[in-house]
């Protein structure tokens, strides 16, 4: 057959072939796009699939839209049962980065002694968009970890005990949703197996898990994220280290530590300790009255600490604070998940 645009004569089943393709490659691209656009806010991801689409579409001549014939396709109309097991949005983007995958590499094989430039920008988007769908996911990964975070309110830190895995059980069975794992007690090889099977647990209970000043734990577990102190590495150390998608908080004891970590890549605070405590008794207090100060200057979620019980909980809520972290107040109460609920519960009473 003649073609436009100065093609050379090709079969056109294979015109056909290729224009399918192209049009199933664009297609799943913005699908792709749409959701970095409005699911993971990521301008410099959908320049770049915004672009790899209209170089495509380029290079989709006329006559290959003249070769289609949707009528006489025998499978326009065919699905798969996959397709409705998708059950959120990632699965869309993973089955629409396949789907574009799988185009392109057809248009590579086809088009490679008919159109050598259209096989070569085949074959370079397809190897940027093996990329591009990692970054994806891990975004998604990190988009939800802060999502979890943002809806936390009440943080355990554990201590070591006998029956560490079931007060902790008992504590997530109740609202707790995030365990921060501290421990300063044994060797490596006992942290890891502990650390293990409470990663198991939470989860099980849909909440986060954190290693405390352990970023090597951290990563050996795949651990949602670590929280260091003041004297531990620096944010910008442990963020290369850990990456964009695990949390990282930070400690911090003092109104000048917390505008200075408030600014750095970390995802939350820790403000402490409110009260006396025995974790730490040379701290002195802060008291509610610079919570209060904190939350007013603070952008990333804080979270008060130190001494923290029933008792003091209300004079937290009425300086405004709505998330806590505690140790003994659950660890060391006779019961773990009625102790959890009585304080959830005092944090979403209205302040007096």
């Amino acid at each position: 057959m003649g073609w436009m645009d100065g093609m050379p004569s090709i079969d056109r089943r294979v015109a056909r072939l290729i224009d399918a393709n192209l049009d199933r490659a664009r297609e799943g691209l913005r699908v792709v796009e749409d959701w970095c656009r409005f699911g993971l806010e990521r301008d410099d991801l959908v320049i770049r699939l915004k672009d790899w689409r209209h170089r495509l579409g380029r290079l989709h001549c006329t006559a290959y839209k003249q070769a289609r014939s949707v009528a006489t396709d025998p499978g326009a109309d065919l699905g798969h049962p996959a397709q409705l097991e998708r059950r959120n949005a990632e699965d869309i983007v993973v089955a629409n980065c396949g789907r574009v995958q799988e185009a392109l590499r057809v248009l590579e094989e086809y088009c490679r002694l008919v159109d050598p430039s259209l096989a070569s920008e085949a074959t370079v988007i397809r190897y940027g968009l093996y990329d591009l769908e990692l970054t994806c996911l891990n975004d998604a990964v990190g988009a939800q970890r802060r999502q979890k975070l943002n809806d936390c309110h009440l943080c355990l830190i554990t201590t070591p005990c006998p029956d560490l895995i079931e007060r902790v059980g008992h504590a997530l069975r109740n609202g707790v949703a995030m365990v921060q794992y501290r421990c300063k007690h044994g060797n490596d090889r006992q942290r890891l197996e502990e650390a293990k099977d409470l990663r198991a647990l939470c989860q099980v209970h849909g909440a986060l898990f954190l290693v405390n000043d352990r970023i090597d734990l951290a990563l050996a577990l795949d651990a949602d994220g670590v929280h260091l102190g003041q004297d531990d590495l620096p944010t910008s150390v442990a963020r290369a280290l850990i990456g964009d998608t695990r949390l990282l908080g930070r400690s911090t004891h003092s109104i000048h530590q917390l505008r200075s970590a408030d600014v750095e890549p970390c995802d939350y605070l820790g403000l402490g300790p409110v009260h006396k405590t025995s974790i730490k008794p040379e701290r002195a207090a802060i008291e509610a009255q610079q919570v209060a100060e904190a939350l007013s200057l603070a952008s990333l979620p804080l979270f008060a600490i130190g001494g923290i019980h029933i008792g003091n909980v209300a004079s937290l809520r009425k300086a405004g604070c709505r998330r806590i972290a505690v140790i003994s107040a659950i660890m060391n109460a006779e019961d773990p998940g009625l102790a959890t609920q009585q304080l959830l519960q005092a944090l979403s009473l209205p302040p007096n």
